[in-house]
């Protein structure tokens, strides 16, 4: 098929109208390359890819990877609580038992629990950070250890837009009794043993040729809020200008730099919408994944990062329901788990269904857009009922 048109090449769903069709309207209205994969419970029933990696270029096909930006959060967040289940950590203790030098200048009373709802209080950047020093890990670490909070701990919802990654991903490693980094922990504990082949956290030589390029139409202004720029500063916006940059590709950003395909993510979130146990294996409790659909503290008023109520949950993922309205892809069903990316990328899990589904693809969306509870305007919400519509055929 030629680039531009809505392909399933080697999709599971080849053939099916409604996500073809659906394919075709993202297309209609600006997406260049689109990727949309779901698991019904253990078996994969959507897996297809639209359009071209960049504008001209080849068709995009299911095994093309794509930067998802915040989604990047779930996939960290689902290894911290891996390490809970097992004991090796506790969402009630303090940063600092695990990460000392964490404790001090104000963040001494900061829990794991504060971390995951983003109530830490230090949604900033270190200050001076370029793409190259945000490829430095020690770094980023040595700035987070000598941030002052912006709120006391545990007092205010403001979204750590960047900066969450590596609080998390340094407590990972602090609680891993291997005390691995958060890239081979994800690669050991959850990639391997799921059969996750491509999603990476930091892209390895051998798959960047298959990387597609971050495409946006619209340059990342200043804005009225002071906060929300530092959290995420011009210097390392996630856009063209930084996530096409290789060292950036193949550094580890554990909050919104993870790379890969719609089935890779759809796959990994399938743990989620299987609460806990997949290929015979059980990972999370039940009763676990069901706790992280409660939201998180003063969770209805609006996040001082954001500007407006981002529903998210004690776990660190976002959640489905009505009221405030959920992210607009996620329906109803406050059971829904999922994080979002800047630009438009998304993947969720729906216990209730056993379904998870991940959309990934290279145009930024602008704002209004993947806010946009219309599917005149917003890409991917009749992408998002049709793979609804297969997994009730198929359930």
């Amino acid at each position: 098929m030629s680039a531009g048109s809505a392909a399933t090449g080697d999709a599971v769903a080849a053939g099916d109208e409604r996500v073809e069709a659906a394919l075709e309207h993202a297309l209609s209205l600006g997406e260049v390359g689109v990727q949309v994969a779901a698991y019904l419970g253990e078996e994969l029933i959507v897996d297809a890819g639209a359009g071209s990696v960049e504008r001209g270029g080849e068709p995009v096909g299911t095994s093309s990877l794509f930067s998802v930006f915040s989604v990047t959060k779930g996939i960290v967040a689902t290894c911290l609580h891996l390490l809970a289940e097992r004991g090796e950590i506790a969402y009630d203790e303090l940063v600092s038992a695990y990460w000392p030098e964490y404790g001090r200048r104000g963040k001494e009373a900061t829990t794991v629990a504060d971390v995951l709802a983003h109530r830490a209080g230090i949604p900033q950047m270190p200050p001076g950070v370029t793409p190259e020093k945000m490829c430095d890990w020690d770094w980023m670490i040595a700035g987070i250890e000598d941030a002052e909070p912006r709120f006391a701990p545990g007092t205010t919802n403001a979204y750590h837009e960047l900066v969450w990654g590596w609080i998390a991903g340094e407590l990972i490693r602090r609680a891993d009794p291997a005390n691995r980094p958060v890239e081979r922990f994800l690669a050991e504990e959850l990639c391997g043993p799921l059969g996750i082949d491509s999603l990476f956290l930091g892209v390895p030589d051998s798959e960047l040729g298959r990387v597609a390029p971050v495409i946006c139409d619209w340059s990342p202004q200043p804005g009225a809020n002071p906060l929300f720029d530092e959290s995420m500063p011009l210097a390392v916006f996630p856009g063209p200008d930084v996530h096409n940059r290789r060292d950036v590709r193949q550094g580890v950003h554990p909050g919104a730099g993870v790379i890969m395909n719609a089935r890779s993510g759809a796959r990994l979130f399938s743990l989620l919408a299987n609460r806990g146990s997949l290929a015979g294996r059980r990972y999370l409790s039940a009763e676990r994944i069901a706790s992280f659909a409660a939201p998180r503290p003063d969770a209805e008023t609006v996040d001082r990062v954001m500007g407006w109520v981002a529903w998210v949950g004690i776990g660190g993922y976002w959640l489905g329901g009505e009221s405030p309205p959920a992210y607009p892809l996620l329906g109803p069903n406050p059971h829904v788990l999922a994080h979002p990316g800047i630009g438009g990328s998304i993947a969720w899990a729906d216990p209730d269904l056993g379904l998870s589904v991940s959309i990934c693809h290279n145009w930024m969306q602008p704002d209004p857009v993947q806010g946009s509870a219309d599917p005149a305007v917003n890409p991917f919400l009749e992408l998002a009922a049709a793979v609804r519509a297969v997994a009730r055929e198929r359930s």
